[in-house]
């Protein structure tokens, strides 16, 4: 499915939730470099923030979400349609099957970044590396977890019985110091530690959730969550309704912009069954 560009006109049906994404290009830039992915098929939801400058970002952007996706097709469908149960061995596990889609979803993250990265050597772009963030959720095929997989600074919360969480650690020079208590002169909050394309390797973040009926999933890049408190992305998680997951998504991107809209902004939320 081709990554989005505008806005989805209605929400998105998916194996256990439903979706709807909402991108910007901001106040300041001309040019929108983020993208975002809903895909039914796949159960994947995800956010890519591209770098480089418009020609650069918006590419590395597309190009990430659409590998990621292909490698997970590629993945899960033998696993779904040709593995028969393994009923008698008593080591199966579920940890074995998160396992495998963790795996599944690593690899699929290494591929984007070998696929970017070779465009930068082979166009010769060392000076002016195109990259992009991304930061997703999957729910592999016959799987009641939820895997999330993360590569720099896009984030992604969890809003349950009233309370926002953040799941995602942002992978930045600035989230960096702050961990090791240099707080007297911090960096600049968008320096990238992580990002697919730039290097040859990368070190994602992996993990299992487990997702409960009435959770509320935000995704969003750094226009976002860099403008909007935590307390406001909360209250705005905390008045909506399954029924309303466009306005929720409308009421976060104007929000950024109210704050000043420096960026692109993106959010897309996955309102999982039962509220």
């Amino acid at each position: 499915m081709e990554p989005d560009t505008l806005i989805r006109h209605a929400p998105i049906r998916l194996a256990a939730c439903t979706a709807f994404g909402l991108t910007d290009a901001g106040r300041v830039r001309r040019e929108n470099q983020d993208r975002f992915l809903i895909d039914p098929a796949l159960n994947l939801v995800a956010v890519a923030d591209g770098m480089g400058g418009h020609a650069f970002g918006a590419r590395a952007s597309a190009t990430a979400l659409d590998c990621v996706a292909t490698r997970l097709a590629a993945d899960a469908t033998p696993r779904a349609h040709t593995d028969p149960p393994h009923t008698d061995d008593p080591d199966a596990t579920v940890h074995d099957a998160s396992a495998c889609a963790m795996r599944a979803a690593a690899d699929a993250l290494d591929q984007a970044n070998a696929t970017l990265h070779a465009m930068n050597l082979r166009e010769r772009l060392a000076h002016r590396s195109m990259g992009t963030t991304l930061t997703g959720i999957w729910q592999p095929p016959g799987s009641a977890r939820l895997i999330s997989l993360h590569v720099g600074d896009s984030r992604l919360y969890r809003h349950r019985d009233g309370a926002l969480t953040q799941l995602s650690r942002d992978q930045t020079l600035y989230q960096q110091a702050l961990e090791h208590g240099a707080i007297e002169h911090l960096p600049p909050r968008n320096v990238l530690l992580q990002a697919l394309g730039p290097l040859p390797s990368i070190a994602p973040v992996v993990e299992t959730h487990a997702w409960l009926p009435g959770d509320r999933y935000l995704l969003c890049s750094d226009g976002l969550h860099g403008e909007v408190s935590h307390r406001e992305i909360e209250a705005a998680l905390a008045a909506m309704t399954p029924q309303d997951i466009g306005d929720a998504c409308r009421r976060l991107v104007a929000l950024a912009l109210d704050a000043g809209g420096k960026d692109n902004i993106t959010a897309v939320i996955a309102c999982f069954d039962g509220g």
